[in-house]
């Protein structure tokens, strides 16, 4: 299979990083190919430009290489922190500009953009894996958990891949390397599980 693997954080010494680099080495072990985006590291830029966002709308290489990365992927893989209860800037101006129309959902015929979308992507599973300083438990009671549901419903859902898991570790900033351990541990399972 090819796996696309999306790294949201700005800290390369971070366990975010150290998530990705664990779920590529499984991929890879695992016999399949992977395209790696460190948004970061590459200076992906957030911003959307109002000439890009009709259907037909002109993006630059870098856009098209990524609407290109996301349309061939078989898997995809997110990883990044729990921000405001939202992805890092950086990753939702990347799904601004890539999970766009024509590439990752399209309207009906006739359809103006006010009905139900029709999901483009062909990737047969998704995970998120998320990092985060809250407790689960305030995170569901006062917060609803908002990224399960941006990820779940309002992304993979809306573009047609059904098969989404999410994993929420932490709290992070407390954690031991016992404890990140044995989230790594669960990236290797997770990530066995969804792409044997």
């Amino acid at each position: 299979m090819n796996v696309l693997v999306i790294l949201g954080h700005p800290h390369k010494g971070s366990f975010n990083h150290a998530i990705a680099y664990t779920a590529i080495d499984v991929l890879k072990n695992n016999g399949h190919s992977v395209v790696f985006h460190d948004l970061y590291e590459e200076g992906f830029d957030p911003v959307v430009g109002y000439e890009e966002i009709p259907r037909d709308g002109e993006i630059d290489s870098v856009i098209r290489t990524h609407c290109e990365h996301v349309s061939n992927a078989d898997g995809i893989i997110i990883v990044h922190p729990n921000w405001w209860g939202q992805p890092p800037a950086i990753l939702k101006g990347w799904i601004d500009r890539v999970i766009r129309p024509g590439v990752a959902y399209k309207f009906e015929e006739n359809d103006s953009g006010e009905g139900v979308p029709i999901g483009l992507l062909k990737a047969k599973a998704a995970i998120v894996f998320n990092t985060s300083n809250t407790f689960p438990d305030r995170e569901m009671k006062v917060f609803g958990d908002p990224l399960e549901t941006i990820w779940k419903n309002c992304i993979f859902g809306l573009c047609g891949v059904d098969n989404f898991y999410r994993k929420m570790y932490g709290v992070i900033v407390t954690s031991t390397l016992e404890e990140r351990q044995q989230w790594l541990d669960d990236v290797k399972e997770t990530v066995n599980r969804f792409f044997p």
